[in-house]
């Protein structure tokens, strides 16, 4: 025997020995008597040890170790030794354990914790969000119970969670989450869920966008096609009918290029790969060239005036600049009754600059006005291809203003007219009025 169980083994061998030394010359009385009695004292000193160290270990933590001699000195320190480094990697585990909630408590993605019983064990502030759950109300409910949904519910019946499910939020159903259960450990999931409702208007833009691209080449596509057919089985060409089947011809292939040529305008913004050339642009300059072009476009059709305000010139890009002023400016054209009035506005509001658009046209109803930079959006289809817009003039406005950190407000009344202001800020104005 050797360490701590050599040294409490000892005491007895030791006193046993003692007595073997005294017998032959005390007796056997006087040896068996002092025998028993250190046996004794080393019994009630072991007992004391004992319920001391019994008091101890039940007392809390951070009690002071007591005092002992001896082979209990040393059970007292190993265990006190023992316990700290119990209780060290007890606090690196709660600090570990702490830190990877809060890590997922600030995910931006929703996880609950589900035990083998499909109940929630613990859930995240985003699950908490997207499901119209509580982390302390709802904790040890089912979870099926809570999400009544039949997607939901035959996706945890099938047991099939390679693919995520992708399906509408039930308390909000504006809302759409992607969501994954994940197994682990002994019979336990996980469920992931993310807010995909971005990625899926993307997708439904994406699909709408291809439907309109299809839809807008269609019809002069048909125009030349129909009339080219008819000169290939034509015996005798009228030329007098001909001029105009080439006129209709010609604007059908201006209205397919200039939607060619905004297209590829409006990939190219979009893109934003395309580092901007910044110059310093004469505004009032270019603003006398496009009212200009504008009276040509109306030929006498309108009333248009020219408001320069401010001799302010901006930083930026010319002739993307030129881009969005000339689509104000001919969506003005375009939507104005004949006899209407068109003006275009120059002017400083405080430290913004801002070029205005006016019409006396047939103005906007406030629910479409938000939608009006989307690409293809129109509100009356008919009337828009009757004026020949290609329905990407706004969203190349908005993708330009963007680039030189401006925006585009629009105020409309229907039946009265439509204001359409481009606004810059301060750091894009050179030269401004003070």
């Amino acid at each position: 025997m050797s360490g701590l169980w050599g040294r409490l083994l000892w005491s007895p061998i030791a006193a046993a020995l003692m007595a073997l030394i005294i017998w032959p010359l005390f007796g056997a009385v006087l040896a068996l008597f002092l025998f028993s009695a250190f046996l004794l004292l080393l019994w009630l000193r072991n007992a004391m040890y004992f319920t001391m160290l019994v008091g101890w270990l039940q007392s809390p933590s951070g009690t002071e170790v007591p005092e002992a001699s001896g082979v209990w000195d040393e059970v007292f320190s190993v265990l006190y030794q023992s316990g700290r480094m119990r209780s060290t990697s007890q606090n690196e585990l709660s600090a570990v354990l702490e830190r990877f909630q809060r890590a997922a408590e600030a995910m931006p993605d929703g996880i609950i914790m589900i035990n083998q019983a499909g109940q929630i064990e613990w859930c995240n502030p985003a699950a908490e969000n997207q499901f119209d759950i509580s982390n302390l109300r709802d904790l040890g409910q089912r979870l099926s119970y809570l999400v009544r949904q039949a997607q939901f519910t035959e996706y945890l019946v099938a047991n099939n969670y390679a693919e995520p499910l992708v399906m509408k939020s039930a308390r909000n159903a504006e809302l759409t989450l992607s969501i994954q259960l994940v197994p682990f450990g002994d019979r336990q999931k996980m469920l992931l869920s993310r807010d995909v409702t971005h990625l899926e208007r993307v997708e439904t833009m994406r699909r709408d966008f291809i439907a309109n691209v299809s839809h807008e080449l269609r019809t002069p596509l048909t125009v030349v096609g129909g009339f080219l057919e008819g000169f290939a089985e034509a015996e005798q060409v009228n030329m007098e009918q001909s001029r105009r089947h080439f006129q209709l011809m010609l604007d059908q292939t201006r209205r397919m290029q200039g939607l060619v040529d905004d297209l590829l305008t409006l990939s190219r913004l979009e893109s934003n790969q395309e580092k901007i050339f910044e110059e310093t642009v004469d505004v009032c300059k270019l603003l006398e060239i496009l009212h200009k072009e504008a009276i040509s476009l109306s030929a006498g059709r309108h009333r248009l005036d020219l408001q320069i305000n401010t001799d302010a010139k901006l930083t930026g890009n010319e002739r993307e600049l030129r881009s969005a002023f000339g689509n104000l400016v001919s969506n003005a054209v375009r939507y104005t009754p004949e006899g209407g009035e068109i003006t275009l506005r120059w002017s400083m509001d405080g430290q913004e600059a801002r070029f205005c658009v006016q019409d006396s046209g047939i103005g906007i109803e406030p629910q479409y006005i938000s939608r009006l930079t989307e690409r293809f959006y129109r509100v009356d289809r008919g009337r828009s291809r009757e004026t020949g817009g290609t329905g990407l003039g706004l969203s190349i406005v908005k993708h330009i203003l963007t680039r030189h950190q401006g925006r585009l407000d629009v105020e409309s009344v229907h039946g009265k007219g439509s204001t359409f202001c481009a606004c810059f800020p301060a750091r894009r104005v050179v030269n401004s009025e003070r």
